[in-house]
């Protein structure tokens, strides 16, 4: 029981820790990805429709990283209640966690930035989504939002497959099987 208490403990402690980092990369990293103009100049003057699409994309990018951080939990939950069943050490997964999440964090930022770049060029003809951001436009900033989360959707159904796939499992042993 002490092992599950201190196991609970350190999970919302680091999801604490990794709520606040999440937060500030993702804000920092969607803020410079885009070439175009200075987002956050623009939600500094009150840009309504950068502020919503900006907010969507921490969300949706704090939501794929969610799905890594149940894998994680399991495993690190695997490895405490059985650790010599495991084929690696508490370091070897500690780095692997690491590597889930900063594999997650990456795959989020730059598929939720693809998406939101191809959807632009299928609109370019009829609205060029970058200025009609700059100039404020609301139904601009809900639209491209939204195909934000439609995409994240999609796209953590899939980093959550791969999460789990990469979750390493613990050794069961020799199976003999009876004639």
């Amino acid at each position: 029981m002490l092992t599950r208490i201190l196991i609970s403990g350190t999970q919302f402690i680091l999801s604490v820790v990794m709520a606040g980092f999440v937060i500030y990369y993702t804000y920092r990293a969607f803020i410079k990805a885009n070439p175009d103009f200075n987002m956050e100049e623009s939600i500094k003057k009150g840009n309504i429709a950068v502020g919503i699409l900006v907010s969507t994309n921490v969300y949706c990018a704090s939501m794929m990283l969610h799905k890594t951080f149940g894998s994680v939990g399991t495993m690190v939950k695997m490895y405490a209640y059985s650790p010599s069943d495991y084929t690696i050490n508490a370091f070897q997964l500690g780095l692997i966690s690491i590597a889930h999440i900063v594999l997650t964090l990456i795959l989020a930022m730059l598929t939720i930035s693809i998406t939101l770049r191809l959807f632009g060029k299928m609109l370019r003809p009829r609205i060029n989504a970058s200025d009609e951001l700059k100039n404020g436009n609301i139904a601009v900033g809900i639209l491209l939002s939204c195909v934000v989360l439609v995409a994240s959707t999609y796209i953590s159904y899939g980093i959550d497959i791969i999460s789990k796939a990469m979750v390493p499992q613990p050794s069961i042993g020799q199976i003999e099987i009876m004639e």
